[in-house]
């Protein structure tokens, strides 16, 4: 981050852009409830920016990871003593470092332009706090499926658009920008089941913001809970498919 602080510049650039977007484009035409306040939505909607953010960070894993095997800089960790998902978990925790700082700056972006915890019902700073840990916790085990990506390509470049093309149904078929509730109804139980909705529904709660769902599947009725057991069972199934790719790949 010291080397390339434009990486965080630019990764803050992008939410920045889809706060704008969506609240003073788009904000006045959609409805949180039976409003369509765009100081309603704009506290809507922040909390799927800030999903948004934390798993967008994964396509740099991605890039990041197929670069240093194209390189070969993982050639020079096979000669030390060290567990080979060693190498893998360093470069995931260094990447949620990253994202923390991101995540950081988008927050106070978010305060100057309006947002506020709390505008829909009481909250606190602890519960604020956990609605983060809730989001940087997704961004890790987002990025294990990075991490993946970007072992089973040949190029940066690959890595890239791979780690991107996956993102885009996974945050828009989801409770972020709009209520599920005005979509068809098998579209409404995709995003209803998304772990990226559990997520935003519970930081929603959390942060006591506008737009917690009526739905009635159990992600939207048990967010919290939802979410971290989406988070933990991704990052099970893809860091062990990760660290048997890297190991296949290095002998």
């Amino acid at each position: 981050m010291t080397r390339l602080p434009e990486t965080v510049v630019f990764g803050v650039i992008q939410p920045v852009m889809f706060v704008i977007l969506f609240t003073f484009v788009f904000g006045g035409s959609i409805r949180v409830g039976s409003t369509t306040d765009s100081d309603v939505y704009k506290d809507f909607l922040m909390a799927g920016i800030f999903a948004q953010t934390v798993t967008f960070a994964t396509a740099g894993a991605s890039a990041g990871i197929a670069d240093d095997m194209q390189k070969g800089l993982v050639d020079r960790f096979r000669s030390l003593p060290m567990a080979r998902g060693a190498v893998l978990t360093g470069r995931t925790i260094a990447d949620l470092a990253q994202t923390s700082v991101t995540l950081l700056v988008l927050a106070i972006v978010a305060l100057l332009v309006g947002w506020r915890t709390g505008s829909a019902e009481p909250t606190n700073a602890g519960r604020v706090l956990g609605g983060f840990v809730l989001l940087l916790l997704l961004g890790y085990a987002f990025t294990w499926i990075g991490a993946l990506i970007g072992l089973s390509v040949r190029t940066p470049e690959a890595a890239t658009s791979g780690g991107l093309i996956w993102l885009f149904p996974v945050t828009f078929v989801s409770n972020a920008f709009v209520d599920p509730s005005n979509m068809s109804p098998w579209v409404q139980t995709v995003a209803d089941w998304n772990p990226f909705s559990a997520t935003v529904q519970a930081c929603r709660e959390l942060f006591g913001n506008p737009g917690v769902s009526t739905s009635d599947a159990w992600p939207m009725q048990h967010p919290i809970w939802a979410s971290v057991l989406y988070s933990f069972v991704i990052i099970l199934v893809f860091r062990t498919l990760a660290v048997r790719k890297y190991r296949s790949a290095t002998t």
